[in-house]
């Protein structure tokens, strides 16, 4: 069946959840007052704090700055976690856990403003700005073409995308309320997104069933970072630098498991909306992970593959995206393939899925980080493994930088492991024994312990309902399993009464703000700076407007250390609505 042509119409009939008029008495009985702070905390959010039901990530009290992963004008909302999306999944979940039907309330009109924001192909941007195109145009002319760091938000599309789960986490919103009441606004939406993932995958060849980051395709819309004729008297002459592999947004993308969010996401619909022509997508995705698997000994993935084949390189080939994103395999990708390896043998019974993990781990095992390399960087304390390994040679690549702004600065790779970037990591934390104690679990399960987990699988036809939660912990593919246990942690009463109390009478959390921004100056000059203040900072000079944090701001002046303002945190009211959802569910 050609699914990119034929109608996803939703004719699936949705059951609305029973509703308590007041609430859940039991709830509301067993520990006054919690019920309510939990109302008041998500009003003022909906009815002060959203512009139009959507969200940022942080605010002054007074709304006077707002940030998203930048500063951001009033009108904007984010799409990525943990913005707009991720407070409707919490309203819904204190919908589902109190039978307060203001959460509903809430829920819908941040629904319907995700439903403002996505684009007509179907998708979502990172941000959206309800001030129209124009403003949004501004934006990215101004603050994100200044970001040094944040290379996504320097050039406009004009088109969707899967990283960071924007397009995912929204549209699993617009699904979960579509199937509370069956609301057809949410229900056209809902519709309009998984033509969108479906029609987005990509036909034909070895990267058959993967996805871009980004779709349709808009050519030109990036283009290489410039590189500054003048260079400091101490770069290293064995540099690469660049985007190696041009613009990086039309290549098969695993960076921020955007192939297994995809899946996640058909296989919701495809067990809630009696879809099984999803079926076929779904395996073809997990086919394009198998495939893109590089051959022994170097048996890993890289954040993103050529889709086609390109400067005399195949089609498969690890490729480079951002500047800062060599064409190299990726220690963390890896890990994470090799889970979604581990869920997909649990959805097929195939053990096919399993063939190769062990050359995968082998891979992993033969290029740890190394005593000194630990010893001469701190910024690796922790870490188990480089982010990146050379392809071929197998040695580490780190990533550095020089310059003070997106002028006269640029990011080029060598194989130093000191002074690497602080704002993305050199090292990731890699658990291969864990990695192998899966794998020999799975190995040993029986024919009969296989054949139950493919009866369970929603690949199998069965319908599954969705996990009535999503903010305590987001759901995981073995959480779409039928009569998969619930995996709500454990609140008490007395946590649950302290996070209550912690509004005061303020109707919201405040917390330390993570990061600030310099306010939009103007264009950054490009006159040169040899210095190395700003290669291991979040931020370069005062032009730069990419999110730092005041306590550590660049040894150069005039940054000096300040104290974290107070925000309004859209990842804090999240984590500890969470905490209160899971306790009222727990009731």
């Amino acid at each position: 069946m050609n699914l990119t042509r034929r109608s996803f119409g939703l004719l699936a009939t949705a059951v609305p959840v029973a509703v308590l008029a007041g609430g859940n008495q039991a709830v509301q009985a067993a520990v006054p007052g919690i019920p309510e702070a939990m109302r008041r905390a998500a009003a003022f959010f909906d009815e002060q704090l959203s512009y139009r039901g959507a969200y940022v990530w942080s605010y002054l009290p007074d709304r006077s700055q707002t940030w998203g992963e930048m500063a951001a004008n009033r009108t904007m909302c984010w799409v990525q976690p943990p913005g707009t999306p991720s407070i409707g999944h919490s309203l819904l979940d204190a919908y589902h856990a109190t039978g307060d039907e203001s959460f509903y309330r809430a829920a819908s009109r941040t629904g319907l403003a995700l439903a403002d924001a996505q684009l007509p192909v179907g998708g979502w941007n990172y941000v959206h700005d309800f001030a129209g195109t124009k403003s949004l145009r501004r934006w990215y002319d101004t603050v994100g073409a200044n970001g040094w760091r944040l290379e996504e938000f320097q050039h406009y599309y004009g088109n969707a995308t899967f990283d960071d789960g924007g397009t995912s986490s929204a549209a699993q919103f617009m699904l979960r309320l579509y199937l509370e009441r069956g609301d057809h606004r949410f229900g056209a939406a809902l519709d309009r997104a998984l033509r969108f993932v479906v029609k987005a995958q990509i036909r034909g060849g070895v990267a058959d069933g993967g996805w871009p980051q980004r779709f349709p395709r808009f050519a030109g819309a990036v283009k290489d970072t410039p590189w500054p004729e003048v260079l400091p008297p101490w770069l290293p002459t064995d540099i690469r630098h660049g985007m190696e592999d041009g613009d990086y947004t039309g290549h098969v993308t695993f960076n921020d498991d955007v192939l297994g969010e995809n899946i996640k996401f058909l296989l919701m619909c495809m067990s809630t909306l009696d879809k099984p022509g999803l079926a076929e997508p779904i395996r073809r995705a997990m086919d394009c992970l198998c495939r893109l698997q590089q051959p022994g000994p170097q048996a890993g993935w890289a954040l993103q593959h050529l889709a086609r084949a390109s400067g005399g390189r195949p089609a498969g080939a690890p490729a480079g995206a951002r500047s800062y994103e060599p064409r190299a395999l990726a220690t963390h990708t890896t890990q994470t393939n090799v889970q979604q390896l581990f869920h997909y043998f649990r959805l097929t019974g195939d053990r096919g899925f399993l063939d190769r993990v062990p050359e995968a781990i082998a891979w992993l095992d033969s290029c740890p980080l190394t005593a000194r390399q630990h010893a001469e960087n701190p910024l690796l304390a922790g870490r188990t493994h480089p982010t990146f390994v050379d392809l071929e040679t197998n040695r580490a690549r780190f990533v550095h930088r020089f310059g003070s702004n997106v002028r006269n600065g640029a990011y080029y790779t060598d194989n130093d492991h000191r002074a690497t970037l602080s704002h993305y990591s050199g090292g990731r934390v890699i658990d291969t024994a864990a990695l192998r104690a899966t794998y020999e679990q799975l190995r040993a399960l029986t024919p009969a312990q296989v054949a139950d987990l493919k009866a369970r699988s929603p690949l199998s036809g069965v319908r599954v309902p969705l996990p009535r939660y999503f903010t305590p912990r987001e759901p995981q593919l073995t959480d779409l399993f039928l009569g998969a246990p619930s995996q709500l942690p454990v609140v008490s009463d007395a946590e649950a009464k302290a996070l209550a109390d912690g509004l005061g009478g303020n109707d919201y959390w405040l917390t330390p703000a993570d990061a600030i921004t310099n306010p939009y100056r103007g264009p950054s000059p490009a006159t040169p700076y040899a210095g190395k203040a700003y290669m291991s900072k979040h931020v370069g000079d005062l032009y730069d407007t990419s999110p730092y944090d005041p306590l550590n701001p660049p040894e150069e002046p005039p940054y000096r250390p300040k104290e974290r303002p107070p925000v309004i945190s859209t990842g804090t009211y999240v984590a500890n609505m969470g905490k209160l959802i899971s306790w009222a569910a727990a009731r």
